[in-house]
């Protein structure tokens, strides 16, 4: 079953600018969102049609190569966290069924974070473009992610720098994602579709407009939302991470990519999601401010680094 409703849209331009009326509405509008549903579209971000073009291009020339030569990128030692993860790969927590894509993972670049012990990436000869774009918008993605993180931390009545230093160098992934076109459609498993539904594990997410429907977002009375943000739109969710140290104040909110219609299952489908991450010794115990008699604590206290471990595993790809 499906619903109307829709997803609060912000103006980033709003937080930014010297109105304070207009940060502030833009703060409230963002948070209640996030309370609500876990999710917002962003709007007058900064990223323009032309990286997003450049990126895209990149990432479909690297799907378009034979599985053969992709497969040289993918190394089962890094448990999917650098370079090429293969079709049929990875399994939603819960799910029996492996989703149908296929992804490329961009880390940490800055040099600064050698001592955290990141995997280096990993960067295909045959689309040497990728390399240069990939980080130009990585890099753009972490700013615009630690901006957003100071209107939510100022939402929870913490300081706005509150999030500055656990995102530092955080170990945050760019995904470039492909759900592989399939010709019959009698060759899909039972019970697969592109995406299970799911929660992201990190802080928050930030997802480049995909090029096809099929986002999905289940609302706190079990409806599933269709999420069709605008091309110039990036869709923003809570992930886990958040959820635990907020105590189910923000929501990580289950969503999926399904099957909608049978023909566009004979057409690529690319989206570019990035998973804000913190640095692994970040600690996720609740804030204080986040329980009380009506609110008990709803999580165990764990770490962002031993917390992805964990999730990890229950991906298979570890």
């Amino acid at each position: 079953m499906t619903s109307k409703a829709h997803i609060t849209t912000v103006n980033y331009q709003d937080f930014i600018s010297n109105d304070s009326e207009r940060k502030l509405d833009f703060i409230t509008n963002l948070g209640k969102s996030f309370a609500e549903i876990g999710f917002v579209a962003v709007s007058n971000h900064g990223v323009t049609a032309a990286l997003r073009y450049e990126l895209y291009s990149a990432s479909r020339k690297f799907f378009e190569l034979p599985d053969q030569v992709k497969a040289k990128y993918e190394f089962p030692e890094l448990a999917g966290q650098r370079g090429y993860i293969g079709k049929f790969k990875e399994t939603a927590k819960d799910s029996k069924n492996p989703d149908m894509k296929e992804f490329y993972h961009v880390g940490q670049q800055n040099q600064e974070s050698i001592d955290l012990d990141y995997p280096i990436n990993i960067w295909p000869e045959e689309v040497p473009e990728l390399k240069d774009i990939s980080i130009r918008i990585y890099q753009i993605f972490e700013e615009i992610g630690q901006t957003l993180l100071q209107a939510i931390a100022l939402y929870l009545n913490l300081s706005e720098k509150f999030f500055d230093q656990k995102i530092y160098l955080g170990n945050s992934i760019l995904r470039l994602l492909h759900y592989f076109p399939v010709e019959d459609i009698s060759d899909i498993p039972e019970g697969s579709v592109r995406a299970a539904a799911h929660e992201d594990i990190n802080l928050i997410t930030l997802l480049m407009g995909a090029s096809a429907e099929g986002l999905q977002v289940k609302t706190k009375t079990g409806q599933w939302i269709n999420v069709n943000p605008l091309a110039n739109q990036i869709v923003v969710n809570i992930g886990d991470m958040l959820q635990r140290l907020t105590n189910g104040r923000l929501l990580s909110t289950s969503h999926r990519v399904i099957n909608k219609n049978p023909l566009l299952m004979k057409k690529s489908r690319y989206s570019i999601p990035f998973f804000l991450h913190p640095i692994p010794s970040m600690d996720l115990s609740a804030l204080p401010n986040t329980i009380n008699e009506n609110q008990p604590k709803k999580f165990k206290d764990i770490t962002a680094g031993v917390y992805l471990e964990e999730r990890i595993k229950e991906l298979g790809l570890r």
